[in-house]
């Protein structure tokens, strides 16, 4: 068991748009510890961004050198089938899950506000809009080649440490609070 009331290096994972980076800068401001996202990692800085994947031993170096020596941090995003060295440094996890429709929904409204920002710099690539997006839908289909909830659920089985699964369709401060008030233990139920 781990009381999760007291900060630690907390890995927070979903579906595209589950909301695990606005959970896990949340939670890291509650705790007043580092938070990255995975695709800080994962992606070279670029304009438009998310264009170029960095190799995954640089992404993993970077994460050690900069990251994970830290007593106490938040991580929010996918290291499934590139992080795998990583998951002896996770002291907890937290899956976040939301039906699919409420979750393309957000992402839609999150994809036109950064769409938006980007067509100032003239930096819209609508061809990778819409193919990021087919690929957010594919989460739910068990049967869909890339990130899915059943890959999730495997990867989360093989874990050791605490797994605690969330509803995110709540507002984020009762899932903060769902996350710092408790202790959880090995695969708790869905809350």
């Amino acid at each position: 068991m781990l009381n999760i009331l007291n900060p630690c290096r907390l890995f927070i994972m979903g579906a595209s748009g589950s909301g695990t980076t606005t959970l896990g800068r949340a939670i890291a401001n509650e705790w007043a510890v580092p938070h990255a996202d995975a695709d800080d990692y994962f992606w070279q800085p670029t304009s438009p961004p998310y264009k170029i994947q960095r190799d995954p031993s640089e992404r993993i170096s970077l994460m050690r050198e900069v990251f994970l020596p830290r007593t106490a941090w938040v991580l929010s995003g996918s290291i499934m089938g590139w992080g795998e060295e990583l998951v002896e440094n996770i002291d907890a996890v937290v899956l976040l899950t939301l039906d699919p429709a409420s979750r393309m929904s957000r992402l839609q409204a999150r994809e036109t506000v950064r769409s938006r920002g980007l067509a100032t710099t003239g930096g819209v690539d609508d061809a990778a809009h819409e193919e990021f997006l087919s690929w957010a839908r594919g989460y739910d289909d068990p049967e869909f080649a890339g990130r899915n909830r059943g890959r999730h659920d495997q990867w989360l089985a093989r874990l050791s440490c605490p797994v605690l699964r969330l509803d995110s369709s709540r507002p984020v401060d009762r899932l903060v609070h769902a996350v710092t008030s408790r202790s959880i233990t090995d695969q708790s139920p869905t809350i």
